[in-house]
């Protein structure tokens, strides 16, 4: 099959953010956002994580609510969207000649359990995410900052015993944790928790890039990339010029094959992190996205035509959709 024409599964979007949170927002506005409905049949997406996520802030809990409604009212308006819940409609997606699938993610767990609630309320809510939702695919503790269960990508804390009850929670459910958004202390406490107390928690970063690549926070060090491929997980290569490279449109290429370099030919696959930048008040980070890479209609073709000549068709194809399927397969078999 040509480049062009494989399906893509992507691990990480904020779709539902823009439209719970936009004004007048609309899934069809390309120019809005990267990920819109128009953009993602035209690069052949047919299976999107569609992230929940907050702030840590006081109302975290009801912003969240507001996103996992409009996941629950997308999938039922038959426009296109239509929820992944088990491995027959995974497969079902990937042959669709015409509908994008999704699935749920939580970004930031403070969207289930703010800062001073008794935890089991957290818990409470976080089935009620995923009954609206069918299920999710995975969890991220935090966000840039601290929370109550560990820190975030700009912080040097650890977890707290609130992430450790996390953990013991997520125990054999299926979900996996997302270390896209830990610092490293984080990330190496989870681990650790996991392998000390045997726990059944798929591990993965669902839209992170290598950081001796792009000396970045948000970038994975050596040691947690080799655990994920270790714990046979996914790296959700990330489109955002912030975390590739400053002025390097081909820096993403670099990206993925740094990847696979290090041994990552199993778990590569593509974590856009499309969301909408129209009101970011940080001036310092436009363009948000390289040219080559502003939107899902052309994105995908770009690069797997680029690397088509490097890499074996079956490599394209893992890259494309398959480390994904095979993931999703494997922990919800």
């Amino acid at each position: 099959m040509h480049p062009a024409r494989l399906p893509i599964i992507d691990t990480h979007c904020d779709l539902l953010v823009y439209l719970t949170d936009v004004p007048e927002p609309d899934i069809n506005k390309v120019t809005d956002i990267g990920c819109a409905l128009p953009a993602l049949t035209e690069g052949n997406v047919k299976l999107q994580v569609m992230a929940i996520y907050t702030a840590t802030e006081i109302g975290s809990t009801r912003y969240a609510a507001l996103q996992s409604e409009m996941f629950k009212q997308l999938a039922a308006a038959g426009n296109c969207l239509t929820a992944v819940t088990n491995v027959t409609s995974l497969h079902e997606a990937l042959q669709s000649q015409t509908n994008t699938s999704m699935i749920a993610a939580i970004e930031n767990a403070s969207g289930f359990c703010e800062e001073s609630e008794p935890l089991e309320d957290g818990f409470k809510r976080l089935e009620k995410i995923i009954e609206d939702c069918g299920r999710l695919l995975y969890i991220s503790f935090t966000h840039h900052a601290a929370n109550r269960f560990g820190g975030g990508n700009n912080t040097t804390q650890g977890i707290t015993p609130d992430g450790r009850m996390l953990l013991d929670y997520l125990h054999g459910r299926r979900i996996a944790v997302d270390l896209s958004h830990t610092s490293d202390a984080l990330a190496h406490d989870i681990l650790t928790h996991i392998d000390t107390e045997k726990l059944a928690i798929p591990v993965i970063a669902s839209h992170s890039n290598f950081r001796p690549v792009w000396a970045h926070n948000r970038n994975l060090p050596d040691e947690l990339t080799q655990e994920i491929i270790h714990r046979q997980g996914l790296i959700g290569i990330n489109f955002l010029r912030a975390f590739l490279h400053n002025e390097d449109p081909e820096a993403l290429l670099h990206h993925i094959r740094y990847g696979l370099e290090q041994g990552a030919q199993d778990c590569l696959c593509f974590g856009a992190d499309y969301f909408y930048t129209l009101d970011n008040p940080d001036l310092s980070r436009i363009p948000f996205y390289f040219k080559e890479h502003e939107q899902a209609g052309a994105s995908y073709t770009y690069i797997l035509n680029r690397l088509q000549e490097q890499l074996p068709s079956e490599q394209l194809r893992k890259l494309a959709y398959r480390n994904v399927q095979a993931f999703i397969e494997r922990i919800w078999a």
